[in-house]
């Protein structure tokens, strides 16, 4: 009701109805019953007040008035406003969003039930060096798939809810990768291998990355992209089967993470075609800053053609450098085809696959 209209009010208990006829009466009204008016309070909150898109409609911008109220509320006037760099659709946003989180929840697993750690297995010690070696070049690696979208999360505008629930999903699953690497890599009770200089100095560029867009090109297409291929190669070749089983897992999640930044990355370039020259150029640049590192950490290296490799014998050491090198081959194929499907000349592609970092991630 709008302030000033008259409302009738009626008393139910018959003696106050006594009453308030009388008064009438000895004020003269020619009415029986008392009016109410509606004064100005009545709807202020609603005055000026602001619906933050529509539940099942994404804006184009959410304005920083907006905060964290709920797609699809109305938002008070005068509220504090909220600085979210990541606040613009285009930027963010990817139709496949929601489905891909559904995903997420439903392949969500626990280490203490997927995985049986009592399993009984021997390895040479030779064998549980070279797994040790890779599992704390993994932990680092996946320390950094994490620490990525960590860092864009809180950046993306709640609007865009969809988008947050993916990345936070990732997050999570980095998470427990780390978990099941590092539990898989203290099995045994010997210490863990090698961290590399230029190791860290690869996985710093990606955490220096400040533009959203393309850290998560050379995160989850390029370098998440790259360990499909390696985990895939574990996963064939574990000598155990706890190392069988917790590369399995993180190759599914991987999966999909791959598959979020290929939709983000089809969505942002559908709307800005010009987007594609930007992430050429950060791949050049990266490869540019790594080009005095070494590369692959060595003992990884080595670690991979042993596990590859499945004893120690002149010829079958052989055939795991040459698994390994099919891996190498293979992770470049797989680059070369995403950049495709993203819109990359046969040739950008190529020469954008190569120079991706020697470090894999």
């Amino acid at each position: 009701m709008d302030a000033g209209e008259r409302v009738e009010v009626r008393g139910r208990a018959p003696e106050l109805a006594v009453h308030v006829r009388a008064w009438c009466r000895a004020q003269g009204h020619g009415y029986d019953w008392p009016f109410v008016v509606r004064g100005n309070a009545a709807g202020a909150r609603r005055r000026g007040a602001e619906v933050a898109g529509g539940p099942k409609t994404v804006a184009d911008r959410a304005p920083a008035t907006w905060g964290l109220a709920a797609r699809g509320a109305v938002v008070e006037a005068g509220g504090p406003a909220f600085a979210f760099a990541l606040d613009e659709k285009a930027a963010v946003w990817t139709d496949a969003a929601a489905g891909i989180y559904r995903q997420a929840l439903a392949s969500q697993w626990d280490p203490a039930v997927a995985v049986d750690w009592d399993e009984p297995f021997e390895l040479p010690e030779e064998v549980e060096a070279a797994v040790v070696a890779v599992m704390t070049y993994l932990i680092e690696n996946e320390n950094a798939a994490l620490v990525v979208p960590a860092r864009f999360l809180g950046q993306i505008h709640p609007h865009f809810r969809e988008v947050v629930a993916v990345l936070a999903a990732q997050v999570a699953d980095e998470a427990r990768h780390v978990e099941v690497f590092t539990r898989r890599a203290e099995l045994r009770g010997g210490p863990l291998g090698l961290s590399t200089a230029g190791g860290q100095a690869s996985l710093l560029t990606l955490l220096e990355e400040p533009d959203f867009a393309l850290a998560h090109f050379l995160l989850s297409v390029l370098g998440e992209g790259t360990f499909l291929s390696l985990l895939s190669f574990l996963e064939r070749f574990a000598p155990d089967p706890v190392t069988r089983r917790v590369t399995h897992l993180a190759l599914a999640d991987e999966a999909r993470h791959v598959a979020f930044g290929m939709a983000h990355m089809g969505a942002l370039l559908e709307s800005d075609p010009g987007l594609r020259a930007r992430l050429a150029t950060a791949v050049r640049r990266r490869h540019d800053a790594l080009a005095s590192t070494a590369g692959l950490n060595a003992e990884v290296f080595d670690g991979l053609v042993v596990l590859a490799a499945g004893a120690f014998t002149p010829a079958a050491i052989a055939e795991g450098f040459a698994k390994v090198q099919a891996l190498e081959a293979d992770m470049d194929d797989g680059r070369r085809r995403r950049l495709a499907k993203l819109g990359f000349s046969a040739g950008d592609a190529a020469e954008l696959a190569e120079l991706h970092t020697r470090n894999f991630m």
